[in-house]
């Protein structure tokens, strides 16, 4: 018995979100479906971080088990050819039998597109969040500073959040402009459920000039999710990069979101 990894791209529009589902519409399903083909047996898969419905993903990455032997090639474009043309293996290593896709990872990065601009876009509407009114990004960085580090984000979680502990080590939140684009890049050891998008639309509300720069730290201080602000959609958000330890997968390739949207 071999263990793999693979890194994935695909396009969270087109999916129910990662986790299997019993009507077989989630991104799993058709990568299981697609591995099942090509090692002719049942293959199941577990990933770095479980994506809901339109969240987008360029740099996800799974492991699975298979006794079969197959060239390198079959598990990238053998499985490929399997796959609907929304999701694509990029990548396969043969791993450890100790690497574990989820609990193995010690850093994931997520991106956030932003268009602010006052009327709402069409081409690119699955895959950038939106909002009619210029932000100010300044008070939105000054904000961020005060929800790095390691906090307890029960304020940024939903209430379907699993997660036993509501504590997170937050690295990083940069902010910058790019034309009509607000890129939002937060990295952190893992997220809570939501809690990107939630961060984000709090910033949002900062940006926009409803709320001060120091309202973000009297939301997370408070631990009380009624107080921060809806959750933004997620058709803005891509996971971009999984970090595991050197003996493992060691700097995982990461990809750039700027591909989905023209002039960026």
């Amino acid at each position: 018995m071999a263990r793999f990894a693979l890194g994935i791209e695909y396009d969270g529009s087109r999916f129910c979100g990662w986790q299997t589902q019993k009507s077989g519409c989630s991104v799993q399903d058709a990568v299981e479906r697609a591995l099942s083909a090509v090692a002719a047996e049942r293959v199941a898969t577990i990933c770095a971080g479980r994506t809901d419905a339109g969240v987008h993903a360029t740099a996800q990455v799974v492991h699975f088990d298979c006794d079969v032997a197959r060239p390198d090639t079959a598990w990238v474009r053998g499985v490929n050819a399997h796959l609907p043309d929304a999701v694509a293996v990029q990548w396969v290593r043969v791993v450890p039998e100790t690497f574990h896709a989820r609990y193995g990872a010690l850093e994931r990065r997520y991106h956030y597109l932003l268009l602010d601009q006052p009327v709402r876009p069409a081409l690119n509407r699955d895959h950038v969040g939106w909002i009619h009114q210029r932000l100010d990004i300044a008070p939105m960085q000054e904000a961020a500073l005060a929800l790095t580090g390691e906090h307890d984000f029960s304020a940024f979680r939903s209430s379907e959040c699993q997660a036993k502990s509501p504590v997170r080590h937050l690295r990083q939140i940069r902010i910058e402009r790019r034309g009509d684009y607000v890129v939002f890049e937060l990295a952190a050891n893992a997220f809570l459920h939501h809690m990107v998008r939630n961060i984000v639309g709090t910033l949002v509300y900062i940006g926009s000039g409803r709320k001060v720069a120091g309202w973000a730290y009297e939301v997370l201080e408070s631990r009380d999710r009624s107080l921060a602000a809806p959750t933004i959609s997620g058709a803005g958000l891509y996971l971009t990069g999984v970090d595991y330890e050197a003996g493992f997968l060691g700097q995982v390739p990461s990809r750039s979101v700027w591909f989905n949207v023209p002039g960026l």
